[in-house]
């Protein structure tokens, strides 16, 4: 995020209604509710994360055992069982 003087930006009008609330402070201003995006849609976690754990489910579901999933996807046994117990709707 690249830092902006608010001087730069503001009306002087709107600039001095700000300052009476924070004064010489950082201030972070979000983005509209319309242009917020999930987390890892951006970058394309969320669709790997979601085709990884797909094929965690299948694998599972075709015999392999947590501890075999556990350690080819070096992920901890409760991560594991956490995507083929309570996931269930990532395999359909």
């Amino acid at each position: 995020m690249k830092y902006v003087n608010a001087d730069t930006v503001f009306p002087k009008e709107l600039l001095q209604e700000i300052q009476k609330y924070i004064n010489g402070g950082l201030v972070y201003v979000p983005k509209p509710e319309e242009l917020h995006v999930k987390w890892g849609e951006k970058s394309g976690s969320r669709k790997y994360l979601k085709s990884r754990n797909v094929e965690i489910c299948l694998r599972f579901a075709g015999g392999a055992t947590v501890d075999q999933l556990s350690s080819e996807y070096c992920l901890s046994k409760d991560s594991i069982k956490k995507i083929v117990y309570t996931k269930k709707w990532v395999c359909q």
